[in-house]
């Protein structure tokens, strides 16, 4: 956390928008810490909050197109070439899709609030060919919620002890 904590005070609002989108890729930064400690920022006036949203969103959104586009694209070979390993085959591969086609949608927005769901549902609308459309509406849905959610939680903590 204190590469992280140095990154957004050397290069603010650049770094908030990298670290969020490669957090959603997948790389193990602690979104939910960073969402809460920007907040905090932006109580203390070193962030303002409309920006620290905005870009939070931004950078979000851009892991989770990067992550739906990769799913789209590579996924299913992927898939088919290492599911044996993690014991995903055909069939089971075949009954997931199923149940993503159904609830998928939904998944992708409250997905984000479930560390490491939130990386798999991006890759698996791709994976499951989730329309485009679909895909952004509800992925942005989550990300508005996710990030507000977490920044304002971050700015009243700090509030209370400014």
């Amino acid at each position: 956390m204190e590469f992280v904590q140095e990154m957004i005070a050397q290069y603010g609002y650049l770094a908030l928008y990298c670290l969020l989108a490669l957090g959603i890729i997948g790389l193990p930064i602690p979104d939910e810490v960073l969402m809460t400690f920007v907040g905090y920022l932006a109580s203390m006036g070193i962030l303002r909050y409309t920006a620290a949203v905005v870009v939070s969103l931004l950078g979000s959104m851009s892991g989770m197109i990067l992550s739906y586009e990769l799913g789209r694209k590579i996924g299913k070979p992927l898939v088919w070439k290492f599911g044996k390993w993690i014991w995903l085959t055909p069939k089971r591969l075949e009954k997931a899709e199923g149940w993503f086609n159904r609830y998928g949608k939904w998944a992708v927005s409250f997905g984000y609030f479930i560390p490491g769901i939130r990386h798999l549902t991006c890759y698996l609308s791709g994976v499951s060919g989730m329309k485009r459309t679909t895909y952004w509406l509800f992925a942005a849905i989550g990300a508005v919620v996710w990030c507000v959610l977490f920044i304002t939680i971050g700015y009243f903590i700090g509030v209370q002890f400014v």
